[in-house]
This record gives C-alpha cells, structure tokens and sequence, in this order.
C-alpha cells in the first residue's frame, strides 16, 4: 500500500532531516539508501549516519568508475561509520553476454546504463520498500519538478529525495559546518560525476552536468522520467 504523498511532501517540505527521519523511522517500510559517492554524496551519507550507521546504503559499482570515486567511496564510508555498505556490481555472466568487450557505452549509452547501473539496483532493491537518494531540483532537467517523497512506477518502490528543495550553496555550507571531505575531481572541474567514459571537466558557467554524456540528450542513469512518470529503458 502506498503512503499518503501529498500529506508527507506537505509536512516535511524543507525539513530535509525531518523527511529523512520519518524514512528512516520505519513507518514507511524498510528502506534503503542509494548513493554514487559522487560530489556532494558526502551531505546526505553525513545526514543518514547522524540518525542511524547501521541504514543499508547501496553503492552501485558499474565497473567504470574514476579510480578516485572508488577510493573517496572507501574512505567516506569509513569515516561516517557506515556499517551496512552495500557494494553492488552487475553481474558477471551478463556483461559476458551483453558487453564482452567494454564497448556498449560508444553505441548505446542508454543500454549501457541499464545493464550496468539499472538492472543491479533492481535486484539490490529487493527486500526493501523505498530508497533514498540525492537528487535536488537545483540540478535541472527531469529533477526540477521532483517532491520529496514520490512513487517510482518503475521499480514499484517508495522514492525519498530529502534535499530536492537544496541548492549548491546549502550544500557547500554543510559540508564546511561538518568539515567533509570533497569528492577529489570536485577540484579538477568536474561538478557531477558517474562513470569514467562517460564523465568530462565542466567549463565556468555551465552547468553542473554538462559534463555527464557530454553531446547527447541524455541526463540520468538509465532512469528517465517522462510527462511526470518513471521509465526503465530496457537493453535488447
């Protein structure tokens, strides 16, 4: 059954610890939480530690990650205490078949997320209720009209997005107040960042995630909302 959105994005709207408390209480179900450990993942792991270490936390290897995510990923863990880090990979025999060679990402970005990033977080999501993740409206594109709390058709699950009403400034200002360390390519000029071949520096002035799938239209992990709802791509 699902929760009563309207009344939880009413009350909690601007409350990011509020909303991350009452998902965390168990009264919406197990939940777990998604990050990529990416630029700001530091803000709402910090958030999530402070309440509860033990809350499962989902990090999806894709196999193509910058050697300095993985690294930021191990220390950040250990330094917020997280006890239940979960490191998901794809699976092996299917990226055999799919993808023997490395190469999907040149052809077909969309079936490369889905095989490595999407399908994963299908199976590590069974079990649980509802995720949590980082996405802000500040970040444009299909996340400017996101609610705290939303149902996610695809996956059939609870989504909780504590900081979608933060900007950049909020988030710099936290992790200075909680002295956390930034994500190493932050200072490189990469403001967003995913996987290796698919991630460049963004330039002054543009946006945030230019950088990501730079010259296509895409602008999400194999997850795309269309007219208001979630759509998994499938790869063939």
């Amino acid at each position: 059954m699902q929760p009563d959105l309207s009344r939880l994005n009413a009350r909690y709207e601007g409350d990011a610890e509020g909303a991350l408390r009452v998902a965390l209480s168990g009264a919406l179900g197990k939940i777990a939480m998604v990050s990529s450990f990416g630029a700001d993942s530091a803000v709402l792991l910090h958030m999530v530690a402070e309440i509860d270490r033990d809350v499962p936390v989902l990090f999806i290897d894709t196999l193509m990650l910058f050697e300095e995510t993985l690294q930021y990923q191990h220390d950040l863990a250990q330094r917020l205490g997280l006890t239940d880090l979960r490191v998901i990979h794809p699976e092996a025999a299917t990226l055999d078949a799919k993808d023997p060679f490395g190469m999907l990402h040149r052809g077909d970005q969309d079936a490369c997320c889905d095989l490595r990033k999407t399908r994963p977080l299908e199976q590590a999501l069974k079990g649980f209720d509802g995720w949590i993740t980082g996405r802000k409206r500040f970040q444009g594109g299909a996340r400017e009209g996101i609610d705290l709390f939303e149902w996610d058709e695809a996956f059939r699950h609870l989504k909780v997005n504590p900081l979608a009403g933060w900007k950049a400034a909020d988030l710099g200002a936290y992790m200075d107040e909680h002295a956390l360390p930034r994500h190493p390519l932050v200072a490189k000029g990469y403001p967003s960042i995913g996987c290796a071949p698919c991630t460049s520096p963004v330039a002054p002035g543009e946006d945030p995630r230019a950088g990501r799938w730079r010259g296509t239209d895409k602008d999400e992990c194999g997850i795309h909302i269309v007219d208001g709802r979630v759509i998994r791509r499938q790869a063939s």
